[in-house]
């Protein structure tokens, strides 16, 4: 397992310029950078795969940031957009030597309402035929995509590991895999090892976040029968700190951060690296 951290504990949004974070991010003992690319103009991954390169660190991840114009359930014009965008990431994890594409690859973030059950069932349908063809340009590329439930104030779509798995099963796709998130877990699953347990060898990339979207440890989520389920199905991809600040005012406003979780946005990345290299 590699530790590694989301960049938007420190910036939103990532830009070229960005990667002078690389060498503090390395410092404070991370192996790899998840990387959300809002728009893939704001970079240029040859650009940013050589500053990996002279920080010692590498791109485990490219997480797809799905705003209102990119819904795989939504209009022709959206699913069209949202198709076209996580293409364009893939090409971009190619030049950064990136071996996995994850998030709520499926559906705007934020989108969550009451749909009648055949509203369920053809936006169901929607997302299988579009994720068909994501994942068929994915293997094509030699990456995977990893399907992250979020819970239900993010979305009414994917919540919880029983649904991400339903997904990839219908969608038949090897390269369709499972992204669970431990501060999503915490609120639609009723035991977070056992999910990573039924998720097993589906299970290809994790965040570990605090249950109020801080420090990993410092607060009341079961990390030792977590750090068991990872060990018992054998998993060995990226361990991700994706937490949140009151600095990064963007992001703070989307995921509803309206106070500090530390006394300093540094704490949440040394505290929380040194708490699951102690843990996992």
């Amino acid at each position: 397992m590699r530790l590694g951290l989301n960049t938007f504990l420190l910036v939103s949004p990532f830009v070229n310029e960005s990667t002078e974070l690389f060498k503090q991010i390395k410092r404070w003992g991370f192996e790899t950078i998840e990387l959300p690319i809002e728009d893939p103009s704001h970079i240029d991954p040859a650009h940013v795969r050589a500053a990996l390169d002279k920080a010692g660190l590498v791109c485990g991840s490219v997480c797809a940031c799905m705003g209102p114009d990119r819904d795989l359930r939504g209009t022709k014009e959206q699913q069209a957009t949202g198709v076209a965008y996580m293409k364009k990431l893939i090409d971009q994890m190619v030049v950064l030597g990136c071996p996995s594409l994850i998030g709520p690859v499926y559906s705007a973030v934020g989108r969550a309402d009451a749909y009648s059950e055949k509203e369920k069932a053809d936006h169901w349908k929607l997302v299988v035929k579009n994720l068909k063809v994501v994942c068929a340009y994915a293997q094509k590329k030699g990456v995977q995509v990893c399907l992250e439930p979020l819970n239900r104030f993010e979305t009414d779509f994917i919540n919880t590991c029983d649904q991400g798995l339903q997904m990839i099963k219908d969608v038949g796709s090897p390269v369709l895999k499972l992204h669970l998130d431990t501060f999503h877990m915490n609120i639609e699953e009723k035991n977070q090892a056992k999910a990573i347990r039924k998720a097993g060898k589906h299970l290809a990339h994790f965040h570990a976040c605090g249950s109020d979207r801080g420090t990993p440890g410092n607060d009341h989520i079961d990390w030792p029968g977590i750090a068991e389920a990872l060990k018992a199905i054998g998993y060995k991809g990226d361990v991700v700190i994706e937490s949140f600040t009151t600095d990064v005012k963007v992001i703070a406003k989307a995921a509803s951060i309206w106070r500090a979780m530390e006394k300093t946005t540094n704490e949440i990345a040394t505290k929380g690296v040194r708490f699951l290299k102690s843990t996992l």
